[in-house]
């Protein structure tokens, strides 16, 4: 009575663990069938236990896992395991794949005959999925780092990425030959103290305006300048760039600094300064012979009128080439750092009068009109020779660029403390895509090229460049049809 009643006991127990387990529980025949299912296993596969029931396993394995899972069975009625755990894949009565966690044991008789497999199977679908997107976001970061580690080697900039204290977090081989350069006795890891850059002007940079050092506060800047290295005559320039880079909540984290080897580029382009500034000087001097033997000759009385015309002809163009060798000379001081403006008390009005009246040789030879609206005088702080140079290029400009017939308006006037010049033209104006690069060193537009204006595209850049060494500031509005407006602001 004592055996049945704890065999009864044993009973219940298994039952009530079948019936509450959280993970599916059978009890399947040594060929396959169901013989008792659980609710967990039902929900798994999406069948009603009674279904179920009229099941075997086979049935509701997937065709790719089928042979492996019925090898084992049979090794383990054969004894040679008496259990075994795989993961293999279910098929739910919807027809979808189930992933699960398969344990099987085989209870055997005691005279070792098989008598029934219990089977305990765990819903790992969800796992499974996570752990595949995971390999597969594993495998796309594995191969964007191989695709960024050719990228960085490839190209002919020095790249370095450093940390928010300006710790060396990666960089590329070229950039490793530019340390060398900065720190030929080695580094730290670190922009530092010894490093060998300077700025264009040779002057040793000290720490806190190095580029790395600065990018590493969050500074962006493009196009920075410098000389780096310890021998002058081994020394390379740089042209470097800068870009912070942030965490997801916004804080700096470090930055990406480009350094380009500009050598070459910035050589050729004092070498270019120096032959301008040689030529420009070279010229001036018979220039300004020349055209006062010109003036002379078109004022005397013993010229005919087809003299005097061919005269005019040549001081406008030897006018044009005047305007062009100073433009080039100005160009020439501004490349080599020297000051630009030399700023005495004098009367604007006087200078400007002057350019006006010059300037009508070459207006009357294209039939355009030049008008003059100013006060007698008007007394300012600035360089007279450069104000004069401002107008000359604005009114050349104008000229060439109006039409038999057109009218140029220069308007002098004094407005809330500032020096105002106007002038406005009824030319052909300029077309939209070129108005924004108009003030570029040696930039010809469009209408330029059309019209065969002549011209090194010297003459805004000039014009901008005097301006703002005054503190000043220059603007254009333009139309293609609709003419011309510059306006100069100086203060008084």
């Amino acid at each position: 009575m004592t055996a049945q009643t704890h065999l009864a006991e044993t009973e219940d127990l298994w039952r009530l663990t079948m019936e509450h387990s959280p993970v599916g529980m059978a009890i399947v025949s040594p060929a396959g069938a169901f013989l008792t299912v659980n609710a967990a296993l039902c929900d798994m596969l999406g069948h009603e236990p009674d279904v179920l029931a009229t099941l075997d396993v086979q049935s509701v394995t997937h065709s790719d896992d089928l042979a492996s899972d019925l090898r084992l069975l049979h090794r383990t009625i054969a004894g040679d395991i008496s259990s075994y755990r795989i993961t293999k894949r279910f098929i739910r009565a919807d027809g979808a794949v189930v992933i699960g966690d398969l344990s099987v044991a085989l209870l055997r008789a005691p005279d070792g005959s098989p008598v029934h497999f219990i089977f305990q199977v765990a819903d790992i679908t969800e796992r499974h999925a996570f752990v595949e997107r995971l390999d597969a976001a594993e495998a796309a970061v594995e191969a964007e780092q191989r695709r960024t580690e050719a990228l960085f080697e490839s190209v002919a900039v020095g790249l370095l990425q450093v940390d928010a204290d300006g710790a060396y977090l990666a960089f590329n081989n070229r950039l490793s030959d530019i340390l060398d350069l900065v720190y030929p006795r080695g580094h730290d890891g670190h922009a530092g103290p010894g490093a060998f850059a300077y700025d264009l002007d040779l002057r040793r940079l000290p720490v806190d305006e190095l580029p790395t050092v600065r990018a590493a506060r969050g500074e962006q800047f493009d196009d920075v300048l410098l000389w780096v290295g310890e021998d002058p005559d081994s020394r390379r320039a740089l042209s470097v760039s800068a870009r912070p880079v942030r965490d997801r909540f916004g804080r700096l984290s470090g930055a990406v600094v480009a350094h380009q080897d500009v050598t070459d580029l910035l050589r050729a382009v004092r070498a270019k300064d120096d032959f301008v500034a040689t030529v420009s000087h070279e010229l001036r001097t018979p220039l300004t012979s020349a055209l006062a033997y010109l003036e002379l000759l078109d004022d005397s009385g013993d010229v005919t009128a087809e003299g005097h015309q061919q005269v005019g002809a040549a001081r406008r163009n030897m006018l044009r080439l005047s305007h062009l060798v100073a433009d080039l000379l100005l160009a020439a001081r501004v490349s080599a750092g020297s000051s630009v403006v030399d700023p005495y008390r004098l009367d604007v009005a006087a200078v400007l009068t002057e350019a006006v009246e010059a300037a009508g040789l070459d207006a009357s030879g294209s039939g355009v009109r030049v008008e003059w609206h100013g006060p007698s005088s008007l007394v300012a702080v600035a360089d007279g020779m450069r104000l004069r140079q401002v107008l000359d290029n604005l009114l050349a400009n104008a000229i060439a660029y109006s039409r038999a017939g057109d009218l140029v308006r220069v308007t002098l006037s004094e407005d809330r403390g500032q020096v105002v010049l106007t002038v406005v033209d009824e030319g052909v104006g300029i077309d939209l895509l070129d108005v924004a690069d108009v003030f570029t060193r040696f930039f010809r537009g469009a209408n330029s090229r059309r019209l065969r204006v002549p011209g090194a595209g010297l003459g805004l850049h000039t014009v901008r460049t005097i301006v703002e060494a005054h503190a000043g500031e220059v603007s254009l509005d333009s139309a293609p049809g609709a003419g011309t407006t510059v306006r100069v602001a100086l203060p008084r």
